[in-house]
């Protein structure tokens, strides 16, 4: 399923290539385009009030999560996750009730490292393993990279080496998102 929403245009083309990479391999594969275009067109004009990058960045991740359960309730599916172990639970590298709300979430216990060894073991297409992740969500396109300031094999070097000498930027990147990986604060009361 791809769902470009108002993305920088090389990021849909390469999910499109991608889509076809899949579906010619495997057989039963269905590719489905929903275009949320004017849906987040419409949503982002409605609150230009309340304008803001970032927001909006995250506000792309929860429509395409909404249309992510539309078609898995129609489908009696579920929603399966694609973070790692770096983004779920290292840096907290995902939008929260976006891309962070899933049903299943196969991979989050691998590195990126291992997710690429996994990749390659599957016979998973070296153009796809090699391509710079990214969310999709900027308008300038930036990746992965770009967006935390270090590369997955950095960061992973750094979570497993307190002496390592990006350990101080990793814990940086940690702590501003850790909300994202803690139970929902909530008031309690004695009774």
């Amino acid at each position: 399923l791809t769902m470009p929403i108002k993305q920088h245009e090389n990021q849909h083309d390469l999910s499109l290539k991608h889509q076809k990479w899949i579906t010619d391999k495997f057989s039963n594969v269905e590719a489905h385009t929903i275009s949320l275009d004017k849906l987040f067109e419409t949503f982002s004009s409605t609150l230009n009030k309340f304008d803001n990058e970032h927001g909006y960045a995250n506000s792309r991740a929860r429509l395409r999560m909404t249309t992510l359960y539309q078609v898995a309730a129609a489908n009696k599916g579920i929603v399966v996750g694609t973070g790692n172990k770096i983004e779920d639970f290292g840096v907290g590298f995902y939008t929260k009730y976006g891309d962070g709300g899933v049903d299943i979430s196969p991979i989050a216990d691998c590195t990126k490292t291992q997710v690429w060894e996994l990749g390659r073991h599957l016979e998973i297409s070296e153009e796809i393993i090699n391509t710079p992740p990214t969310d999709g969500l900027w308008n300038d396109g930036r990746n992965d990279v770009q967006q935390l300031g270090m590369s997955y094999e950095e960061l992973e070097k750094a979570m497993k080496n307190k002496n390592d000498p990006n350990y101080k930027k990793y814990l940086e990147i940690r702590e501003k998102n850790l909300h994202k990986m803690k139970p929902i604060p909530v008031c309690t009361f004695n009774e």
